[in-house]
């Protein structure tokens, strides 16, 4: 009986992936462990080399302080206490000395990226998204370079206030609008020639599906494209569909080469209406529509749905990274 459960193949199988998980948990365990102890440890430098210096009045002698820490320290402790990096603990531990603690859930990396926000509630912003969307240092990196928080609060100045008093606390109903963003950049995308098809923009979206769902935001996934629907014989076709899991909902996406048009909002309002109809199941929450457009007639956006919808929103997209004075010359244009 016994060698009959040896040789068992289902059965070693079955207890071998229990001993690998096991493993892999407690490896990713200990990688949290440590990079929670390096945090800490350099947040407590940071704080004992400013408590010096303040306390002594040696702000005009702190760089010759910061040196011999350095030489001392890489004597007895090798490489990583560097002139830089003990400055930057310093700055750590200023930036976060009576604030948020939030800082000890990521890595000394992301906290580096993030620390260089000069402005408190959008350095919040990111530690929290950091956090909630498991964002690697280099996904954090690109989201900051394309003013990601800019462009979340950018969506309307109606709901700006509401946006930003979402993003002040972690525990809150997640409001629609904080998933919206003005404008969807697509850097990322193999477009080199502006002569190109709606199919030629869907298909470079799907190829590059993971840098799509990080530009979309937390919570997205993937469910069809080319989403045919009947209506009494005829037939119409969704660009892309998606389910968020934190707003519980489906997303549709429809994009549009041209300048935003009155039939593009009412094709979209249509779309939506026969998805909560037809397709969303009791426990879904409303569908939300998303006209993805190269720019908007500011008119049309006023005087119809989409001027007070909390269902069906219209964005621009670009297909490069914005530079800071760009950005700026189009929020001013949006705000007006």
């Amino acid at each position: 009986m016994n060698d009959i459960l040896v040789n068992d193949k289902f059965l070693i199988e079955d207890y071998y992936n229990k001993i690998n998980n096991l493993i892999i948990k407690s490896k990713i365990n200990v990688v949290k462990n440590i990079n929670y102890e390096m945090v800490n440890l350099y947040y407590n430098i940071g704080a004992i080399i400013n408590e010096m210096i303040e306390k002594y009045n040696l702000i005009n002698s702190q760089n010759e302080i910061i040196k011999v820490f350095s030489l001392k320290l890489t004597k007895e402790f090798g490489e990583g206490f560097s002139v830089p990096n003990l400055k930057k603990m310093k700055k750590f531990y200023l930036t976060y000395k009576s604030g948020s603690t939030l800082w000890n859930q990521l890595s000394w990396s992301h906290n580096r990226l993030i620390m260089n926000i000069p402005n408190e509630e959008k350095r919040n912003f990111y530690l929290q998204e950091a956090i909630k969307s498991k964002w690697s240092v280099r996904q954090l990196e690109r989201q900051i370079n394309s003013f990601y928080y800019e462009r979340l609060l950018s969506t309307s100045n109606e709901y700006k206030d509401d946006v930003r008093n979402e993003i002040n606390t972690l525990e809150k109903q997640e409001n629609i609008k904080d998933f919206i963003k003005n404008p969807y950049v697509l850097e990322f995308l193999d477009i080199k020639d502006k002569r190109f098809l709606e199919k030629d923009l869907e298909n470079n979206l799907l190829e590059h599906l993971k840098e799509f769902l990080l530009e979309l935001g937390r919570g997205f996934s993937f469910v069809a494209r080319q989403k045919r629907i009947d209506a009494d014989g005829d037939n119409f076709y969704i660009d892309l569909v998606f389910y968020n899991y934190v707003l519980k909902c489906f997303v549709l996406i429809d994009l549009k080469l041209e300048k935003l048009t009155h039939q593009d909002i009412g094709q979209m309002d249509f779309y939506v209406r026969y998805f909560d109809n037809e397709i969303k199941e009791s426990s879904d929450n409303p569908t939300i529509g998303i006209i993805l457009c190269s720019a908007k007639n500011d008119t049309i956006v006023k005087y119809s749905i989409l001027n007070d919808s909390n269902k069906i929103f219209a964005s621009k997209y670009q297909l490069y990274l914005p530079s800071e004075k760009e950005f700026i010359k189009e929020i001013k244009k949006f705000q007006n």
